[in-house]
């Protein structure tokens, strides 16, 4: 790893209270306007997390399919969802899930159906090859991150392990 690296760089620390943790005079569950240091916090935030989804999407970049095609099959791993929902939750619209589904369906990834409630409702789910995909591009990027860690000292990964109880809260806020 190099410094330029964006895995290696130090996490941001903030005077006000450790890592991971409110400010000793504001509950976490306490709504409040937003401070400078919460906006400062807020870019370097985005940034490394612009570095993670570039650094993934490198990684699977010579893979049948895309990173964003994984993520679709990602989302069908439960069971048959609804191509609106889909595109809510990959934040596009319809008309482009649609296209993506068009596309892993044509590949033999995806199958289509109806809704049993309402058959006028488009289902998407996997196939048994869109499984198959799905697992191993999971691998892929599993091996690569685990081979990340490994590079990391004991404390760097302990403070990762540390802030994913935060980063859940974080990611499902509503």
């Amino acid at each position: 790893m190099t410094a330029s690296d964006p895995m290696s760089r130090p996490a941001p620390t903030s005077a006000a209270s450790p890592a991971g943790q409110a400010p000793a005079n504001r509950q976490p569950s306490q709504p409040h306007q937003p401070s400078d240091a919460d906006r400062a916090l807020a870019e370097q935030f985005n940034r490394r997390m612009r570095d993670v989804v570039l650094l993934l999407r490198r990684v699977s970049a010579d893979q049948p399919i895309t990173a964003q095609q994984l993520s679709v099959l990602g989302s069908l791993e439960a069971g048959p969802r609804r191509m609106t929902e889909l595109a809510a939750e990959h934040g596009v619209r319809l008309p482009t899930m649609t296209a993506q589904i068009n596309r892993l369906e044509r590949d033999g990834l995806v199958a289509r159906g109806r809704d049993a409630a309402d058959a006028r409702v488009v289902t998407a789910r996997l196939t048994e090859t869109g499984t198959d995909r799905l697992r191993a591009g999971r691998e892929r990027r599993l091996a690569f991150l685990a081979g990340r860690f490994a590079a990391l000292s004991d404390e760097d990964r302990a403070a990762v392990a540390a802030a994913l109880p935060a980063l859940e809260r974080l990611l499902t806020v509503s």
